[in-house]
């Protein structure tokens, strides 16, 4: 195949430039800062403001022993009758006041499924969830009622700030998902008109507690 002088000229040049790796041009600005303004008060507050704005429910708790009222409270008001948990540790105090309602099978028939997270963003007010946690990938998303229980050494600022913790936390071992969840469940693909509960639970309640 004959090329042309030009051509040719013009490959040689792709093949030169190819051998030599180009550095970025502004090497200070590829995501070294965020592009969000600095937080201006407590990330506790700065995350209940935009969690409880996407309808989910907040509850800060000092310590175990007013996380214990306050979720057996909740259960009880609500009346749930199957409450699904696999991490035990996130509900040793309430151990004994729930003992005939925490289950830890059967999530397809429970009122409310309890879990842990690996972080809180504040900013956008999510709550990141992975699959090397506990409780897997379904608990979060398949009972109708979502609890999620964290402490405040959880708190991060902005996405790419929990992004960094969890590679951080698990080296090149990154979990198969990690996920934001931020709010219930929401659509509105059909006909513009809002659905909440369609791929996930329609209420969540977040629990704070003091660390």
């Amino acid at each position: 195949m004959n090329v042309s002088p030009s051509k040719e000229n013009i490959l040689k040049k792709i093949r030169k430039a190819l051998s030599h790796s180009t550095p970025l041009p502004f090497p200070q600005s590829e995501g070294n800062q965020s592009v969000f303004p600095a937080l201006q008060q407590e990330p506790e507050v700065e995350f209940a403001e935009q969690f409880t704005k996407l309808q989910g429910k907040f509850i800060y708790c000092i310590n175990q022993q007013e996380f214990a009222f306050q979720l057996t409270s909740l259960v009880k008001k609500q009346d749930w009758q199957k409450v699904f948990c696999v991490e035990e540790k996130l509900v040793v105090p309430v151990a004994s006041q729930l003992a005939d309602r925490l289950v830890k099978t059967d999530l397809a028939h429970c009122d409310v499924s309890i879990t842990g997270c690996e972080y809180l963003v504040a900013r956008t007010g999510s709550i990141v969830l992975s699959a090397a946690q506990q409780c897997g990938r379904s608990a979060s998303v398949y009972a109708p009622v979502h609890i999620c229980v964290a402490f405040t050494r959880q708190l991060v600022y902005d996405i790419r700030d929990a992004l960094q913790a969890a590679k951080e936390k698990y080296g090149n071992n990154l979990p198969s998902l990690i996920s934001f969840a931020t709010g219930p469940s929401r659509t509105a693909d059909i006909e513009k008109t809002l659905v909440v509960g369609v791929h996930g639970p329609k209420e969540v309640y977040l629990f704070l507690i003091e660390s």
